[in-house]
């Protein structure tokens, strides 16, 4: 009993003695303490006193596309602990091979009359058009959703009439002007219809570029996800900005898109090698760490042949060989506003659906070094990955 009761009251922040009232039925705590502390009850696998059996926790899906990048459950512990604070239980659902698609994650959950999703990966069209249609309170957390699924849940709920007038428009990124705004296209939260929040990518190639650029690197490429996946979009759209007002051109600024795996990473990482770059900013930490691994493939030293630049500042990445210049990503601050956008929704604050932008930050460590021109710079007839 003592050890339940310390366990508790560490997960809830509050003293055991509160949690004792709690189980017994006394006075003296406040609704959201005492249903904060049933739930952490819950989430720890102790069953309620009989008395409280009855009352039934309320629940909140966290949908993950993985858990092998580190980011996502230190978003889920953050998310998680957040939610349990506010009395609400968490039900985290990660996509696994084999196991179920996102899309039926989302359909048990509204089986359950869950109170709320907070989803750490990108809908498709179907489950954006489904949350929308049940009016379930949803938070995309770093989970930007596509100008393509929207444009496909607005037209399959238009009556039929007016149904094919509009399409789905496609830029090309090397059209785009090279402003700020110019690189938010229809991905921005205010068309998407649910609260987001999510890290500045803008500011996270703008920050690595003007790094890598200060040492002196002029050829440097972009490796990043799928390209249906839309934060690698965006990363791709600032990318191809700075290139153009750097006048420089797909052969010198190439842009590799990758599975989010070690073995993605090595594999469009040495086809990026082979166009002379010495300087390579990657969209996860995972892509860099096979980046580095493609380079020592090929007898390139890192960072003496090749500068790495990694994103989200995983665990453990201090520890690296050589240890990761990343950009960090603000995980708590994310995960909280994220959960106090879901919370707001569920108690009926009704949030402006707008995109919440956290200002990433570059941690310099010993991936990247100075440009010194090498015999990879000045090799003539590299072949080279198109620029999107």
């Amino acid at each position: 009993m003592t050890r339940r009761l310390a366990e508790v009251a560490k997960r809830v922040g509050v003293s055991e003695a509160t949690v004792s009232r709690v189980l017994n039925g006394r006075p003296g705590v406040s609704d959201a303490t005492r249903q904060a502390v049933l739930t952490a009850l819950d989430v720890l696998g102790y069953e309620r006193p009989t008395q409280l059996r009855g009352v039934r926790a309320r629940l909140v899906g966290l949908v993950l596309p993985e858990l092998q990048n580190p980011i996502f459950p230190a978003l889920a512990e953050v998310a998680g602990g957040a939610l349990v604070q506010l009395g609400f239980t968490p039900v985290l659902c990660t996509r696994t091979a084999g196991g179920l698609t996102e899309a039926e994650y989302v359909t048990m959950l509204l089986d359950q009359q869950v109170s709320g999703v907070i989803f750490c990966g990108g809908l498709s069209a179907d489950e954006y058009g489904t949350l929308l249609q049940r009016g379930v309170p949803v938070v995309l957390l770093n989970a930007a959703v596509d100008s393509a699924a929207i444009q496909a849940a607005r037209q399959r709920d238009r009556p039929a009439a007016s149904e094919g007038r509009a399409g789905v428009r496609t830029t090309a990124y090397a059209a785009r002007p090279a402003g700020r705004d110019a690189l938010r296209p229809q991905e921005r939260g205010a068309a998407i219809g649910f609260p987001q929040v999510s890290t500045d990518d803008v500011a996270a190639v703008q920050q690595a570029y003007a790094h890598l650029s200060s040492l002196g690197h002029t050829r440097i490429g972009l490796m990043v996800g799928p390209a249906d996946h839309t934060p690698s979009r965006r990363k791709a759209a600032a990318f191809t900005a700075l290139a153009h007002r750097s006048a420089g051109s797909p052969a010198t600024h190439p842009i590799g898109h990758a599975l989010f795996s070690f073995e993605g990473g090595q594999a469009v990482a040495t086809e990026l090698l082979a166009t002379g770059i010495t300087a390579l900013i990657c969209g996860s930490d995972v892509l860099a760490l096979g980046a580095i691994r493609a380079a020592r493939r090929q007898g390139l030293t890192v960072p003496a042949d090749l500068s790495v630049v990694g994103y989200d500042d995983s665990a453990f990445m201090n520890y690296t060989d050589p240890p990761l210049t990343t950009l960090r990503q603000p995980i708590e601050a994310m995960s909280r506003a994220a959960v106090t956008l879901l919370a707001n929704q569920i108690n009926g604050t009704n949030p402006t659906p707008k995109e919440l932008l956290h200002e990433p930050e570059l941690v310099v460590r010993h991936s990247t070094a100075p440009h010194h021109p090498t015999a990879l710079s000045a090799s003539p007839g590299l072949r080279a990955v198109r620029a999107d």
